[in-house]
């Protein structure tokens, strides 16, 4: 139900009996009231609700560092507390980085923004000849290089094998799903592309040029640029996933040769200076400049319209009024305020980082589960506060909207599963579909007998494999040995007229699985023997 709610934080509704003009009248129903603002509250409330086991929230205002803390634990099942310091996995909001690097080497004079791709990298090469010569560094940032949603995304995740340098030289093979510039389409790699360009100009790794240009300057101490210099500290978090429907403590994903979309490793302190900066137009504490205030502008600037979805009634006031991509970050509005914000999502660990430039506010949310509507349902509590608007109960509201969106996808999957055809057999002896398979940009992948099962196999990926099972007809599922990953999918077999084995496709089974999960992009073939 819609409605108004014009009383303050924390005030009570009754239901009570009046009198108006001598006439006994009922009031209206009781309407639960919005608990009032307490961060403390809120976020402890979330971490139940969403079943989420540790999380750092920064806060800054005018400058200020308001709050910059931890709650619940570290890791499942043991005591250690997230503080301050507590290092986590950012991923996506690692784009930022990257863009500021870059915005850097701009104001060095040693590119620009719409310098084409191949001056500094002259073996980069698209699909398309015409992309590959037209494609700037601007475009590598915008995600409007007619690539599909995620497309690639499997060349790096789940942690494979495969070098930065063999990522980027298999761009060429990935068919484009859209025209160049004509649409926005969220991608990984072409971020991974712009960390070598800026490894190219500073003749240093990602990692050593960002710790040097950004991490050093403002005083990010505690931020590490891989995952395996957090894990040598001693105060980070332990990913956590739900395996089925329950959390539980799962591995960390290294992903060194995609540092330039996702290798930041980050905490609440930390990104509070990094957020400060950004809000400062690149000024730092002492007074100078990371980045100039022309490149900052630039940073928060539209580039890439991105669509507007009609969100479920229940969370009709989050509709913004525009939707853009910047260079590294989205560009949106909330109450009249634009907001500069990301995401970020890797196996165990989800985070946002939203800044409200008018108001000079910036807010980080890290994570140690994988849970959207936890890290919404806060963000917009504490935006409401700052901003000082009606509140809601968005806690509540993401909470009851996870659940009906949960729910509706599991009877999906049940409907889907009962209208099979569950008495069909393959059209081929199970033996006949075990061998070699091989997709033009990712590689190969192996179907083998193990133990009486069949077994897939993903070459360049040590963590995907899984045991397949007949759903119906040439369908058949696979489920991953890794649970967590939550990406059972579905591999399915065309023949050729003479029986023999023309290609195999997979698509992943749930609505809910990450689009990085990119099966669906893959088309495999037989190896010829």
């Amino acid at each position: 139900m819609k409605f108004s709610r014009t009383f303050a934080a924390g005030a009570l509704t009754l239901a009570v009996w009046g009198t108006l003009a001598g006439t006994p009248v009922m009031a209206a129903p009781a309407v639960a009231a919005v608990p009032a603002f307490n961060l403390d509250a809120d976020v402890n409330r979330a971490l139940k609700t969403f079943d989420v086991p540790g999380m750092a929230i920064a806060i800054v205002k005018d400058g200020k560092v308001v709050v910059a803390k931890g709650y619940g634990v570290r890791k499942l099942g043991e005591a250690t507390p997230v503080d301050g310091k507590t290092l986590f996995e950012v991923a996506s909001n690692s784009k930022a980085f990257t863009a500021a690097t870059l915005a850097q080497l701009v104001d060095e004079g040693k590119l620009a923004w719409d310098d084409p791709v191949t001056k500094h990298l002259p073996g980069f090469q698209m699909y398309d000849s015409y992309v590959t010569g037209q494609m700037t560094v601007r475009d590598l940032l915008t995600h409007r290089s007619g690539l599909g949603l995620g497309a690639g995304d499997l060349l790096w995740w789940p942690s494979t094998q495969f070098s930065t340098d063999e990522i980027i030289e298999k761009l060429r093979y990935i068919k484009p799903a859209t025209s160049f510039r004509a649409s926005y389409a969220y991608d990984n790699l072409l971020y991974i592309v712009a960390g070598k360009i800026i490894a190219e100009k500073t003749g240093k790794p990602w990692g050593e040029a960002v710790q040097e240009r950004i991490l050093t300057p403002l005083g990010m101490s505690g931020t590490k640029t891989s995952v395996a210099e957090m894990l040598a500290t001693s105060d980070y978090s332990a990913p956590h996933s739900k395996i089925g429907d329950k959390i539980s403590v799962v591995k960390p994903m290294p992903v060194p040769n995609a540092v330039g979309a996702v290798g930041i490793n980050t905490n609440a302190e930390d990104i509070a200076r990094w957020m400060n900066v950004l809000l400062d137009q690149g000024k730092m504490e002492n007074g100078k400049q990371l980045f100039s205030a022309k490149q900052a502008a630039e940073l928060w600037t539209e580039q890439t319209p991105m669509r507007i979805r009609d969100p479920k009634p229940a969370l009709a006031a989050t509709k913004p009024n525009f939707y853009a991509y910047g260079l590294g970050f989205q560009l949106r509005d909330y109450k009249g305020r634009k907001i500069a914000m990301h995401g970020g999502a890797l196996q165990g660990f989800y985070s946002t980082v939203l800044m409200v430039p008018e108001e000079k506010l910036g807010i980080a949310i890290l994570t140690n589960a994988e849970n959207s509507p936890a890290m919404a349902s806060l963000y917009y509590r504490i935006l409401d506060q700052y901003l000082k608007v009606a509140p809601s109960d968005w806690i509540k509201l993401y909470a009851e909207q996870e659940a009906a969106s949960h729910k509706e996808e599991l009877e999906r999957q049940g409907k889907e599963h009962t209208s099979r055809a569950a008495a069909s057999q393959p059209s081929l002896p199970l033996a006949s579909y075990d061998g070699e398979y091989e997709d033009i940009w990712y590689g190969k992948a192996s179907i083998r007998e193990e133990g009486g099962k069949h077994i897939m196999r993903f070459e360049r990926t040590p963590d995907l494999s899984g045991e397949l099972e007949h759903f119906q007809h040439d369908t058949f599922i696979v489920r991953w040995k890794e649970r967590n990953f939550n990406a059972d999918a579905y591999v399915t077999f065309a023949l050729n007229p003479d029986g023999s084995i023309e290609r195999m496709k997979m698509a992943p089974i749930s609505t809910e699985t990450d689009f990085s999960y990119d099966f669906r992009d893959l088309t495999f073939t037989p190896v010829k023997k």
